[in-house]
């Protein structure tokens, strides 16, 4: 492809969570104003975006491996920006450019409205603390769809003994519920169907009002379909949100609640503050005032110290809630943290086989429940062609299951569709439309 001198080229590469993503999208709206398009290949860049993850050891791994491999870019091109952005900017700052010096600029995810400073600026560190980040609206730039994720408030106060997102994401902060309504209907107005309101815990919004009245707004929007949020702390989970899932036509019937282990000694070391009775009955709540509603979940296996009696809360606890689907992943001390200075720091083997343990229960449970869906007619919002097989649509039904059927693309991307479920697989639903 022949480079054009008059239009400046960005690559941005994101690990992580649906921030992260979002982050990505805000970061290429500041650089659209300073003229940049946006190129899937480094090399034809003339500035490159590395936004971070530092959640687990493996993601960071992934990336510092990624980034030494652009050294052959910088030797070729030496006027190639790289900038390295996300949490592990934050965490690590300057020692990533001691490290490799082929980096340009360190961004701090409060300070990805500066990515245009980047431009002019060699060896920089930008990761002060941003108190207005929450006061500041970005532009953003998504991809077409149909779904769309707006932040409404950033940080975390919780300090998880495990998680560094208090170090690297600052303080919680929330957005005037303002900023996100005007956000929200200009999506809808642009052809967006559905949003996802983002926050390291949603049910802490204060932006003036409470997370539950913030969705009594959102839904009011004409022109919207359907909203999510995620995540959610369950010591926050309280009767007036559940009642806010149960009453709002457009609040879907899914709700992300992080549970992580089944024992209350692990909970306790973890600093999660509700022991697993506490999480049952909100559980029961949800299941009672919200028929059918999905419940999906976060597990860290091989905590420190983690028996055999604590792993095996763990799987009774999956046993007894039955969940509709997890992320689980083997505990990995991060910088910083609590967790990673305590004794009793379990080998990798032990934490591998717990986890397999884990995620094998877990697909049964999942397969289980999907086959239970069959003959049932489900509302699905079709995003577009299917990722495993381009000849189907795929969409995802407001439990969020993702369901995979024969439709017409040019007639059916962005509208709600009923269809009947006809085969429950371990990670998704085959369907046929009505």
């Amino acid at each position: 492809m022949q480079r054009t001198e008059k239009l400046k080229r960005v690559y941005i590469r994101t690990w992580g969570c649906q921030m992260n993503f979002h982050d990505s999208e805000r970061m290429l709206g500041v650089l659209q104003k300073e003229g940049f398009v946006s190129v899937d290949d480094p090399k034809e860049a003339d500035l490159v975006v590395f936004n971070t993850c530092s959640v687990r050891e493996k993601a960071e791994q992934k990336f510092m491996s990624e980034l030494g491999r652009l050294r052959h870019l910088k030797r070729s091109r030496p006027d190639v920006k790289i900038v390295v952005a996300g949490c592990v900017a934050q965490q690590k700052g300057e020692a990533i450019i001691e490290r490799m010096p082929h980096v340009d600029c360190v961004l701090g995810p409060q300070n990805i409205g500066r990515i245009g400073e980047t431009l002019v600026q060699s060896r920089a560190v930008l990761t002060e603390d941003n108190p207005d980040i929450a006061e500041t609206d970005l532009p953003a730039i998504r991809k077409e769809g149909v779904s769309a994720w707006v932040n409404i408030m950033y940080g975390c106060n919780n300090f998880c003994s495990y998680c560094i997102v208090p170090y690297t994401r600052g303080r919680e902060r929330s957005r005037p519920p303002e900023s996100i309504l005007v956000e929200i209907k200009e999506l809808v107005s642009k052809g967006y169907k559905e949003v996802t309101l983002l926050g390291q815990n949603v049910n802490s919004y204060r932006g003036g009002i409470s997370f539950p009245e913030l969705l009594r707004l959102v839904n009011q929007i004409e022109g919207l379909e359907r909203i999510r949020f995620v995540t959610s702390h369950p010591k926050d989970l309280g009767d007036d949100l559940i009642e806010a899932i149960a009453t709002l036509d457009k609040v879907c019937e899914h709700i992300h609640l992080p549970l992580q282990s089944g024992s209350d000694r692990i909970l306790g070391l973890m600093n999660r503050r509700y022991t697993y009775n506490d999480y049952l009955r909100k559980v029961e709540k949800l299941r009672s005032a919200v028929p059918g509603i999905a419940i999906t979940t976060d597990i860290i296996a091989g905590f420190p110290t983690e028996s055999e009696e604590d792993h095996r809360a763990t799987i009774n606890a999956l046993k007894e809630i039955e969940f509709d689907g997890i992320f689980a992943f083997k505990f990995s001390p991060r910088p910083m943290t609590k967790a990673a200075e305590m004794e009793g720091q379990l080998p990798e083997e032990l934490k591998g086989e717990r986890l397999s343990e884990i995620l094998q229960l877990q697909d049964e449970i999942t397969e289980k429940k999907n086959r239970t869906l069959e003959g049932r007619v489900v509302e699905v919002l079709v995003e577009g062609p299917s990722e495993t097989d381009k000849s189907k649509l795929t969409g995802r039904t407001r439990t969020n299951k993702i369901v995979n059927f024969y439709g017409d693309p040019i007639n059916n991307i962005g509208r709600l569709l009923k269809v009947r479920i006809t085969k429950g697989l371990r990670h998704s639903l085959e369907a046929i439309p009505i």
